[in-house]
């Protein structure tokens, strides 16, 4: 909204206005922005949140240092979709096709949350859709993204194909390519696309929402995966990086950039709030929304297979809960956990909250490090 306006139409009769069109301009604007909203809303959210009754209800099965968390205000991921998408409306260029994308992404994702957490705080538990409803709209929201993507590839914006890390020249397309000499099996071809797309993105979004059980665990983790992203869509736009690196150049992704720095901005807003001992928790609308974008930025700039990298402590959270329940499933109720998700498990090992918290940003760090440096180990 105000690239459109400073740039695009005020910049003809006010050359001062030109530097609006710079990226990264706009991308560190985005991001002081956002964090300004979330540190001058925090309060008055938290307020209102305490005032409507809309505390956290904690797991029976939980650790017991956690039951005195019980009543902390919750569904604060209300002010970090706000704190993300009013940055993103007003600097980055709206007539960019990606940029919608992911705002619907970031609303969509938001909604599913939402609804978690409304019925949790109608029920008076903590327990929300069932898991067959939430997997449901997700992979219903996924599959609008990958129908979006799908559009834009037949008119060129767009490619289907997988940029594997350390490989450069081995770049699999996700589509059937043999089904184009079929009549009317267009759409069809375009099926693995869709569903490695679903997956990608769902899982992603679960992945956060099973890290969010620590104050400011998931959303620390965040800050470090989306200035990862944020280098990569910078990266991937940039005619000379591209190049050097031997990227795949789609030069429309490099405004998702500005995105990006306000999923940054923020987060650490969020942060300010949600440090241990937290003040308010993210809940499900904001773990969703946050993981549901953050794979729907990676498949738009092909680095889906990065992600583990870029969000390796995600991983590892969704992974330990994976192998708890198929142990306990196949091993006659052995477990490989003292409690999944892996957090709990280092709680009961000993660790303290805060050391468990820094340790795991520690090693997102890391995880997120080694992700850039596959830009060049190809």
């Amino acid at each position: 909204m105000l690239y459109w306006l400073l740039y695009q139409k005020l910049f003809p009769y006010f050359r001062v206005f030109r530097i609006f069109r710079y990226l990264t301009f706009r991308t560190v604007f985005a991001s002081l922005t956002a964090l300004l909203i979330g540190m001058l809303i925090g309060p008055y959210v938290i307020e209102k949140l305490r005032e409507f009754q809309i505390g956290q209800y904690v797991r029976d099965d939980g650790p017991e240092t956690h039951l005195k968390k019980g009543g902390t205000p919750t569904m604060g991921g209300v002010l970090i979709c706000i704190s993300i998408l009013v940055p993103t409306l007003l600097w980055a260029d709206l007539s960019n096709p990606y940029v919608w994308v992911v705002v619907l992404s970031t609303l969509a994702f938001g909604g599913i949350g939402f609804a978690d957490d409304y019925l949790k705080v109608v029920r008076k538990q903590s327990k929300g859709l069932t898991f067959w409803q939430k997997m449901g709209l997700q992979f219903a929201a996924s599959a609008a993204v990958a129908a979006t993507l799908v559009r834009l590839d037949v008119r060129g914006s767009y490619s289907t194909k997988l940029m594997v890390p350390f490989a450069k020249n081995f770049r699999p397309d996700l589509v059937w390519q043999w089904m184009g000499h079929i009549p009317h099996a267009h759409w069809i071809a375009y099926l693995p696309f869709v569903l490695f797309v679903m997956l990608v993105i769902t899982l992603t979004s679960n992945a956060v929402n099973l890290t969010d059980g620590l104050d400011g665990l998931a959303i620390g983790c965040t800050i470090i995966a989306a200035g990862a992203l944020a280098v990569l869509t910078y990266v991937s736009g940039h005619v000379v990086f591209a190049d050097y690196l031997e990227l795949q150049r789609m030069p429309m992704v490099s405004e998702l950039t500005v995105f990006c720095g306000a999923m940054v901005g923020a987060s650490i807003g969020f942060l300010w709030y949600n440090a241990h001992p937290a003040e308010i928790f993210m809940g499900d609308v904001g773990s969703l929304a946050l993981g549901g974008v953050i794979g729907t930025v990676a498949v738009i700039i092909k680095q889906e297979l990065l992600l583990p990298f870029i969000g390796g402590v995600f991983i590892m959270e969704a992974a330990s809960v994976i192998l708890q329940v198929g142990s306990y499933k196949l091993r006659n109720g052995k477990r490989i956990f003292k409690m999944a998700p892996l957090h709990h498990h280092f709680e009961l090992l000993g660790w303290s909250e805060s050391k468990v918290i820094v340790r795991f940003w520690i090693m997102a760090l890391v995880f997120a490090l080694f992700a850039l440096t596959t830009l060049k180990l190809r």
